[in-house]
């Protein structure tokens, strides 16, 4: 038995080292630099942080899920009687384990195919925004997860900010914090226009002309994103990274581990503060090229997270 924990043992600090030696020989940290100051021409990464806000954490933490009554408690016996002590209260949560996880992807390039002196930067530009799509995806997944949904009809008969506005309602009655973010399928926002430009009034007509800063005003929100990115489908076919639907629900930047956003992006920072990792291992007659990060998509509160499933009939 003591034979076998040994060898156990041994194997993990074999690989351990072995990983070592590969980050050693391998780790790019010019590439790696290069990841920090890149801005995606897509904006995927704008639209995960408006998503999933990012946290920073270690590999391995720990956060707190309130439990959402409490917040809203209320009593009639907080006076304090002479001599007494005020009326203790307490707050519980259950604390959650978790850990980010190691992603990452791999690009053989063959140095037949190359040219031009920035062509790792370009393709590691690939595979930045191949590892952000996924992420979009997996967060818009959880978001959809954690929501109550519920089906629409928009045609020439309907009023699509009506429905909005008593999803938002709704969502404010259940959490008690009124969502403050908006994200339309690009299809679910070309319904909503082709509904009110089948409407022949002048309430249609000042709908219409609402752009997502505009209704963000009209319905009290912070923000209203229009999600255009798409990725490609198994029948061949890109497939819009958010369907005919439109999402509420509550976010705030710059979070912490423990405040009420409904979905957080926990990420553990790698060399320099960027989320990125970056290593190239050359060989004769080609380049292998990874970038790597750390995170996980959790959804720490489906409350108050409503999803609008709508169509034309």
């Amino acid at each position: 038995m003591n034979t076998e924990k040994t060898e156990s043992s041994n194997a993990g600090e074999i690989t351990a080292a072995n990983e070592s030696r590969f980050n050693a020989a391998h780790y790019s940290e010019p590439l790696t630099a290069f990841t920090v100051g890149w801005k995606d021409p897509e904006n995927l990464d704008e639209l995960l942080d408006f998503v999933a806000p990012r946290v920073n954490v270690g590999r391995r933490f720990e956060f707190k899920r309130a439990t959402n009554a409490e917040a809203f408690f209320s009593e009639t016996d907080d006076v304090r009687a002479i001599g007494s002590a005020f009326k203790r209260v307490e707050y519980s949560g259950d604390s959650v384990s978790a850990k980010t996880l190691n992603k990452g992807l791999t690009m053989r390039i063959d140095h037949d195919e190359v040219y031009g002196d920035d062509w790792q930067e370009r393709y590691t530009q690939i595979l930045l925004q191949r590892l952000l799509r996924n992420e979009l995806r997996r967060a818009i997944s959880a978001l959809d997860t954690a929501a109550t949904a519920t089906n629409h009809t928009w045609d020439n008969a309907s009023a699509p900010d009506a429905d909005i506005r008593a999803a938002l309602i709704d969502a404010t009655d259940e959490s008690g914090v009124r969502p403050n973010r908006l994200l339309f399928g690009e299809s679910a926002w070309d319904l909503r226009a082709a509904a009110y430009e089948a409407q022949d009034n002048a309430g249609a007509f000042s709908s219409l002309a609402l752009d997502p800063q505009s209704l963000s005003r009209k319905l009290f929100v912070e923000g209203v994103r229009i999600a255009g990115a798409r990725y490609q489908g198994v029948s061949g076919d890109k497939t819009g990274l958010v369907a005919n639907a439109v999402y509420a629900f509550f976010e705030q930047n710059a979070v912490t581990k423990d405040e009420p956003s409904n979905l957080k992006r926990f990420v553990t920072p790698v060399d320099g503060g960027g989320n990125f990792r970056v290593y190239v291992e050359e060989s004769a007659k080609y380049t292998d090229l990874t970038v790597e990060h750390y995170s996980t998509v959790i959804a720490t509160s489906a409350l108050g997270v409503r999803k609008l499933a709508v169509s034309a009939s």
